[in-house]
C-alpha cells in the first residue's frame, strides 16, 4: 500500500497537457513565465485520512494545487488577463470532473466536497518569482480521494 503520488501528479499534469492551453506544465512552481505564455504547474497542498476508510485500512484526501500563471505585461489586452485565466481554470476543471478517477488511479474527484472542500478555483494575488516581472495566478483546487493508502496494524 502507498499514495503513488508520482503516478497521480504525472496524470493530472498530462490532463493539463492534453488541453493546449498551457505551453508549460511542471511539477513545480515556475520562476519566470515569459510573453504571452500561460504555464501551470501541479503542487500537493495536503494529505489527509478520512472517515470513509475501511477497518484495516486507511483512505486519504489528496489535495492538489494547480496553478495556472502569465506575465502581466502580455502584448494582448491586460483587461483580458483574469478571462483568460478563467477560461484556462474552466477547462482543468470541466477535464477532471469527466476523468473522475483519473484513469483508475484515484476513487474519486471529489467534485462537491464530500471529504473536505470541495473542487474550484480562485483568483490569487500577484506574484513576482526571482524579481521578474509580475504573475497573475490562479490555484484549482483539485481534491483526490485515495483508497486503501495506509495499512492499520494492531
Amino acid at each position: 500500500m502507498a499514495l503513488n503520488s508520482s503516478a497521480i501528479l504525472d496524470a493530472v499534469a498530462t490532463h493539463a497537457v492534453s488541453l493546449g492551453h498551457f505551453q508549460n506544465v511542471t511539477l513545480h512552481e515556475p520562476r519566470a513565465v515569459t510573453g504571452n505564455e500561460i504555464s501551470a504547474c501541479v503542487l500537493v497542498e495536503n494529505i489527509t485520512p478520512i472517515r470513509s476508510s475501511g477497518a484495516a485500512t486507511t483512505s486519504i484526501r489528496l489535495e492538489l494545487s494547480v496553478g495556472i500563471y502569465t506575465t502581466t505585461l502580455i502584448d494582448a489586452d491586460t483587461d483580458g488577463i483574469d478571462a483568460v485565466l478563467g477560461e484556462a481554470a474552466d477547462a482543468l476543471m470541466r477535464m477532471y470532473a469527466g476523468d473522475f478517477t483519473l484513469g483508475g488511479l484515484v476513487r474519486q474527484v471529489d467534485v462537491f466536497g464530500a471529504h473536505g472542500r470541495p473542487l474550484g478555483a480562485k483568483a490569487g494575488n500577484y506574484v513576482r518569482p526571482d524579481d521578474s516581472p509580475p504573475l497573475r495566478v490562479f490555484r484549482v483546487r483539485l481534491p483526490l480521494i485515495v483508497d486503501d493508502v495506509y495499512e492499520q496494524v494492531a
